[in-house]
């Protein structure tokens, strides 16, 4: 790419092959065959067969498919009958997650589709020296386009020619102020964001009109850079979801092993013949397998997606819910994240006091200190300004936006007929309007219009403008720029003739004052970063903004100005420079879209979980490949929101720390649930494997002469597994946070879900339920098999609810505390007395238990209690030390 801003307009024309008069019909032909239709290319389009499939690419998945194969195809062998019943289970179960999976997935595969969105309009352009107007998609390089105020620009371009054309290019750049365009020459280092003789593809022209060339069509112009990085950004896995494929993965292949141990030793020392061991392999599967699992953690996640909807916080991607609770480091944007994104006057100086003005934004509640003071500084603000109000909103540049809504909360609004505007220009650097009442009104850069003035307007009236007055002005505009504070002058001249020239009506006048503006810090930003800082969250800002303005900001909203760093110091560092210098570095200036992917690198190779912030097309590819991306609801982008994980609908950096909040809840409760499933499935596989190999050698008068005798059937264990896991486990989704939530550090980026307390908790809780129920079933087994097998059924049925509560306990929350689990805790209490005492107790082959059967699992209740409040204490111990 051709350095096209470091070249006079003659050179650019002649580099690029091109002509006053524009191409020919021939050379558009060939650059169009050369570099293709001046459209940004869209990623592949999403195949929603495609993701449903891959719903079902699981290795558990696998293993319940074929256990429920299995349970019909033994039905086909010589007297046996297939068993439906636990495979419509299983699929049912199957079949719901594949669903919750592909709403979910559908939705997240659209990103790239969002670059669709920035269709290219029609083009004004000069072929074959007639200006013509054609659909911009059919643009090539050299082409000449003519620009008007409200024009989409259609392509990178050279300004050729510009009167008084400014355009909005905060999308592409960060930038909160409208650029002023000039077809002078520039340095080679100067930065996109200040490249005033380039206009870029989706900026807008929002004053004036130009002509340009155009130097890069398609995917080679900037928004099609960025493009490029959205396609080549791989989607980034949370940990939580390469913890469950993991985890997945090794109970599959601990179940393989479980069931060649246990089928080996019935083949070789047991008389079980094929179709028992086959049943048996189907128990264990559907024993250890938490299917339960994704649904509970898909449902848990889209109640906790619900919850933060409410705060404003809109979840596309569903593992962003639990990924939100070990974010470290926030990289966010200032403008419209940090700040308000609009212009506001805060200080006014009259040439001898300097006077604040409250309030923010476009809004004109607030009030102007000593405002007959200001009064004729804020009516040429006013009155020399061309933004308008239409049905109650203001149009136009945000400069005069702010300007003419500090003179109305002063109530300063002159109704003065317009006779003549002398517009601004980069050259000139100032504007001047003429009233029908013939007065003058100038605003611009404060030494310009210092330099047409010979005198100035104080309280005792007008007086001559000394050297020694100008120094003081001066240096109130120097501080005022200190301050991070767009600084702009203001002046009159009286008895002027509408028809003379310019510079006639631009001299001797008479200076007015000061009006300092910035884009303000949103007020409850300081107390959300300071919140986030507590809970051992890193907030980083990287701006399109000057370095001054950018510490000024991070000054005011608690960020350390030092060792701040800008774009083009950040492109002369080593990969382990920046890695050192983002660990001490809170503030970024004059970032282009390479450097916010390049500090985000940075960060995530030192070991951080990053959410990235922004609301621009130049913000896509970070937000895209950042732990968790956040864009704006109000003023981001399509591509910016298509591109995120997370969309902040009010625009408000407090919604990311409550979403933080309600994420670190929302992993709590899942780390409760996976903790609850896995005891218990780790429980259920015990006891069967115990149960079986301990039954086939102390009871061979039962578990040998009946060959498909069974310690569970699988109906009981899917039942167990589906009913009374799972409605617990969802309602722990609606488990309230704990109070000290935002108080500790976040979760490590290397600690699992499963870390090694809970999975210590795990095995042992596992071994307990079997240590204390094997007994309670073959105590039973002389009453009936189907007796013993309720009894142990009945056993895990309790202990299980017992286990959830201790779990939360573990957390200092009461069973009261969550009505909705309390619910499923009596729901699940029920169902069991139905299948017991009901009719339904036929479907599943259970007894109906009789009063010794429940004594004797008083017992068991009470031993377990006493047991795992041992166990529990003793893991404490060894994990405190």
């Amino acid at each position: 790419m051709t350095d096209w801003h470091n070249q006079d307009t003659e050179e650019v024309i002649e580099g690029i092959d091109s002509a006053e008069k524009g191409l020919t019909e021939g050379q558009v032909e060939d650059r169009r065959e050369k570099y293709g239709s001046n459209s940004i290319a869209s990623g592949d389009e999403v195949s929603p067969i495609r993701i449903f499939i891959s719903q079902f690419n699981d290795f558990l998945i696998y293993l319940l498919i074929l256990a429920a194969f299995t349970s019909i195809g033994v039905g086909f062998l010589p007297g046996h009958s297939p068993e439906y019943t636990d495979a419509i289970l299983i699929f049912i179960i199957l079949l719901g997650n594949g669903i919750f999976g592909f709403i979910q997935d559908y939705k997240a595969e659209k990103s790239i589709e969002a670059l669709k969105s920035l269709s290219t309009p029609d083009a004004t352009v000069m072929r074959n020296g007639e200006k013509i107007t054609v659909d911009s998609e059919k643009l090539v390089p050299g082409d000449i386009i003519f620009l008007d105020q409200g024009d989409s620009v259609p392509a990178d371009a050279r300004v050729l020619e510009s009167q008084n054309m400014q355009t909005d290019e905060a999308a592409l750049t960060g930038e909160s102020s409208t650029v002023s365009k000039h077809p002078e020459t520039l340095d080679e280092d100067v930065p996109l964001a200040e490249r005033e003789n380039m206009v870029y593809m989706n900026t807008v022209v929002t004053k004036g009109r130009g002509k340009a060339v155009v130097t890069e069509t398609g995917m080679e112009t900037e928004v099609g850079k960025i493009a490029d990085e959205i396609n080549e950004a791989e989607d980034q896995e949370t940990q939580f979801q390469k913890e469950v494929d993991e985890l997945g993965k090794t109970i599959g292949y601990g179940i393989m092993s479980i069931i060649g141990i246990v089928a080996a030793t019935q083949y070789f020392f047991t008389p079980a013949s094929p179709v028992s061991i086959l049943l048996v392999a189907i128990t264990l599967a559907v024993a250890a397998i938490p299917e339960g699992l994704p649904a509970v953690v898909t449902l848990s996640l889209a109640l906790g997606s619900k919850k933060m909807l409410k705060k404003d916080a809109l979840i596309r991607k569903l593992p962003v819910v639990e990924s939100l609770g070990s974010i470290d480091t926030i990289v966010t944007d200032k403008t419209g994240t940090l700040t308000e994104g609009s212009m506001t006057v805060k200080k006014i100086f009259n040439g001898e006091k300097v006077l604040e003005i409250e309030g923010t934004g476009t809004t004109t509640e607030g009030t102007v200190e000593e405002k007959e003071q200001a009064q004729k500084i804020l009516e040429t603000g006013y009155i020399c300004n061309n933004s308008e109000t239409r049905q109650g909103e203001y149009h136009g540049d945000p400069t005069e936006i702010a300007l003419k809504v500090s003179a109305e909360k002063a109530g300063y609004t002159p109704n003065i007929e317009r006779e003549k505007e002398i517009p601004f220009s980069s050259d000139r650097k100032r504007m001047t309007v003429i009233g029908g009442n013939r007065t003058a009104y100038m605003k611009g850069a404060p030494e310009t219009v210092l330099e047409r003035c010979d005198k100035i307007m104080l309280e005792g009236g007008e007086k001559e403008l000394t050297e020694e007055m100008k120094e003081r002005i001066n240096g109130k505009n120097h501080e005022f720029a200190t301050e991070a504070l767009r600084v702009l002058g203001f002046a009159q001249k009286k008895d002027v003739d509408p028809e003379a020239d310019s510079e006639n009506i631009e001299s001797e006048m008479i200076f007015l004052g000061l009006q300092g503006m910035i884009d303000p810090a949103r007020e409850e930003v300081e107390e959300a970063v300071s919140d986030s800082r507590k809970a051992g969250i890193g907030v980083v800002m990287a701006t399109g903004d000057n370095i001054e303005t950018a510490k000024a900001i991070g000054k005011q909203l608690g960020f350390s100005p030092e060792n701040a760093l800008t774009g083009p110091e950040v492109d002369e560092m080593t990969p382990d420079e920046l890695s050192k210098a983002v660990e001490k570095t809170e503030i970024f200036a004059r970032v282009s879209p390479e450097n916010k992917v390049q500090i985000l690198e940075a960060l995530q190779n030192n070991g951080k979980n990053v959410a990235m912030t922004g609301d621009g097309v130049n913000d896509a590819p970070a937000l895209k490949k950042s732990d968790v991306g956040i864009s704006m609801g109000q003023r981001g982008t399509d591509v910016a929101q298509q591109s995120s994980d997370m969309v902040l609908q009010d625009d408000n950096f407090v919604t990311i720390r409550d979403a933080i909040a309600e994420g670190r809840g929302i992993f709590d409760n899942i780390r409760k649930f996976v903790n609850y499933l896995l005891s218990a499935n780790v429980g259920e596989v015990v006891t069967v494997f115990l149960g079986i190999l301990i039954g086939s050698f102390l009871y061979p008068e039962t578990f040998q002469a009946n060959s498909e005798a069974l310690i569970l059937t699988p109906v009981m264990l899917l039942w167990l597994n589906l009913v009374t896991d799972g409605l617990p486990a969802l309602a722990l989704g609606a488990d309230p946070k704990t109070d000290n939530i935002m108080q500790r550090e976040p979760r490590g980026k290397d600690e699992p879900v499963i870390n090694k307390r809970m999975l210590a908790s795990i095995g042992t809780i596992g071994v307990l339920i079997a240590a204390v129920g094997l007994p309670l079933f073959f105590s039973q087994l002389g009453n009936s098999l189907i007796v013993a097998q309720t009894t142990l059924f009945t056993f895990l049925v309790v202990i299980e609810m017992v286990r959830i509560q201790s779990i939360r306990s573990r957390y200092d929350q009461s069973i009261f505390s969550n009505k909705w689990l309390l619910g499923a805790l009596l729901s699940s209490m029920v169902l069991q007395l139905a299948v017991l005492y009901t009719p339904v107790r036929e479907f599943l082959e259970v007894a109906a238990l009789g009063i010794s059967s429940w004594q004797v699992l008083g017992l068991g209740f009470g031993g377990y209690v006493l047991l795992s409040a041992v166990t529990g204490h003793l893991l404490d111990r060894v994990f405190e030390d």
